[in-house]
C-alpha cells in the first residue's frame, strides 16, 4: 500500500516539475494536443450520453435506472476518454519522449543515453511504433470489456473493471516514455510494471483521477509524463526521493 501511495503522489509532483525553467517550453505541444482532444471528447459525451444510455438500458431494468444509469455513464465516460487519450498520446508521443528526457536531465544531470543518439525522425518512428503496440494491447482488453458493458445485469460490474484497466493502462502508457528513452521496448515495459505493480497502479490511478477532473484533465498528459519520469528515476536509483 505504501508503494501505491508513493506512485500516486509522484504523479501530482509532476505539476511542480513542468513549470521549472527550461522545461516549460517542452510542455506546450503536449498540453495543446491534450486540450484540443479532451475538449472534443467532452463535447461528444455531453451531446451523446443520453442517447447511448437509452439504447443500452433495457426496458425491463427501468426500475433500476437510478442505480444503473450512473454506472453506465461512468462506463461511457471511460470508453470515450480511453479512446481520446490513446489518440492524444499517439499524436504527442515524440514530444512526450523529449519532455521526459528533459525532466530526467533536470533531475539527474544526465540525458538518457538512448535518446542522445536519436534524431527527431528516428525518435518519432520509435515512439509511434510503441504507441501502436499499446493500442493493440488496449484493443485486446477493450473487446471483452465492451462485451461485458453491453450485457444487461452483468454490465453493473463494467465500470469497476474499466477503472482497474484504466489504472493499469495509464501506468503502461506513461512509464513507457522514460523507459523507452533508455531503449526498452513494450514487452520490457510490461515486465517492469509487473515488477513494480503497486507503484505502477498508484501512478495509473492518479492519472485516472487527473483525467476525470474538468480543467485538470488538460494538464494530465504533461503532468503524468513528468510524474512517471520522476518515479522511474527513483526506482532505478533505488532511493526514496529525488
Amino acid at each position: 500500500m505504501f508503494s501505491f501511495i508513493k506512485g500516486f503522489l509522484d504523479v501530482f509532483s509532476g505539476f511542480s516539475l513542468i513549470f521549472k525553467p527550461g522545461i516549460r517550453r517542452f510542455v506546450l505541444i503536449p498540453f495543446f494536443i491534450n486540450l484540443a482532444l479532451f475538449s472534443l471528447a467532452t463535447k461528444l459525451l455531453s451531446d451523446q450520453l443520453d442517447v447511448w444510455m437509452q439504447k443500452l438500458l433495457p426496458d425491463w431494468l427501468d426500475w433500476l435506472e437510478w442505480l444503473i444509469w450512473p454506472l453506465f455513464a461512468i462506463a461511457m465516460f471511460l470508453i470515450v476518454f480511453y479512446s481520446f487519450t490513446a489518440l492524444a498520446n499517439l499524436i504527442a508521443a515524440p514530444f512526450n519522449s523529449i519532455l521526459s528526457a528533459k525532466i530526467e536531465a533536470m533531475l539527474t544531470g544526465q540525458t538518457p543515453e538512448d535518446i542522445n543518439s536519436d534524431g527527431f525522425i528516428k525518435l518519432m518512428v520509435r515512439t509511434l511504433k510503441s504507441e501502436a503496440q499499446k493500442i493493440f494491447y488496449a484493443i485486446k482488453w477493450f473487446i471483452p470489456l465492451l462485451i461485458i458493458t453491453a450485457i444487461p445485469a452483468l454490465n453493473i460490474i463494467a465500470p469497476f473493471l474499466w477503472i482497474l484497466f484504466a489504472a493499469w493502462f495509464f501506468a503502461l502508457e506513461y512509464n513507457d516514455y522514460p523507459l523507452a528513452n533508455r531503449g526498452l521496448f513494450f514487452e520490457d515495459i510490461k515486465t517492469y510494471n509487473r515488477q513494480n505493480r503497486m507503484r505502477a497502479l498508484g501512478l495509473g490511478s492518479a492519472v485516472f483521477v487527473l483525467t476525470s477532473i474538468p480543467i485538470m484533465n488538460f494538464f494530465a498528459m504533461p503532468v503524468a509524463v513528468a510524474g512517471a519520469t520522476k518515479l522511474t528515476v527513483k526506482i532505478n536509483n533505488n532511493q526514496g526521493a529525488v
